[in-house]
């Protein structure tokens, strides 16, 4: 069952959580060795995989993110799928079909490995929005697969966009080259700005799966110290709960 939603300026926001489970050994690495410079101890580390599902006060629905997919997904090799976000969100009330934009936050896999099913858009009435950034730097199995079927519903943004009423993307590169962020009111949905809560103490704490991971710092310190300043919401990919308020 989805989380219990929150409402921001008119707006409900709903996590919807997709899986949980541990790395697969495809990737896994102790703690230490993911997040360098941290003083983590090996340990179990189960990764929530969390979407949000945004209706705005005319019963418009944005989906940000679309998990980690089927058991066919690009996301096999390392998480825990088959996801159950169509679960999520028929437990929400809501067909696939209503979904009028998907907000990517980014192009890896268990964030993006339920854009399309059975090799067809998975949301077919939707707009995915993605950076620029994002879409210049995808190419190989992850164009061919999760870009192509959805080419003619892509929508392209550059920096700040309002991408439907009252929610906006911005850019928080560094993760990789296009990751955005997506904002309803004091709520942020942070797609892997933060991907463990020892980075919330001390955000230059490198994740080792970072594609710059100096960049990625800079723009978590950035980001996390306006946030902070404005007592948000930050609405969390993969911690346990998925609401925290800075």
């Amino acid at each position: 069952m989805p989380h219990t939603p929150i409402t921001v300026s008119g707006v409900e926001v709903t996590p919807l959580c997709d899986a949980v489970g541990p790395m697969g050994a495809a990737i896994r690495r102790p703690l230490a060795e993911m997040f360098l410079g941290s003083e983590l101890q090996d340990g179990p580390w189960d990764l929530h995989f969390h979407c949000y599902l945004i209706r705005d006060a005319a019963g418009r629905l944005t989906l940000v993110d679309t998990g980690i997919g089927g058991a066919d997904s690009p996301a096999a090799s390392w998480a825990p799928v088959p996801g159950t976000l169509a679960g999520e969100l028929a437990a929400a009330g809501v067909t696939p079909a209503e979904i009028g934009t998907v907000v990517l936050t980014h192009l890896h896999s268990d964030h993006a490995g339920g854009v399309v099913v059975d090799g067809r858009p998975a949301f077919e009435n939707a707009r995915y929005v993605l950076q620029q950034a994002e879409l210049d730097a995808a190419g190989g199995p992850v164009f061919d697969r999760l870009l192509t079927p959805i080419k003619d519903q892509l929508h392209a943004v550059e920096g700040e966009a309002e991408v439907s009423p009252g929610v906006h993307v911005h850019l928080a590169p560094g993760h990789t080259p296009g990751h955005q962020i997506a904002r309803v009111g004091d709520v942020a949905i942070t797609g892997d700005l933060v991907l463990h809560p020892v980075q919330l103490d001390d955000p230059s704490i490198r994740y080792v799966y970072d594609d710059d991971q100096e960049t990625a710092a800079r723009t978590r310190a950035e980001v996390l110290g306006a946030l902070r300043a404005e007592r948000a919401i930050l609405a969390t990919a993969h911690f346990g709960e998925p609401f925290l308020r800075l």
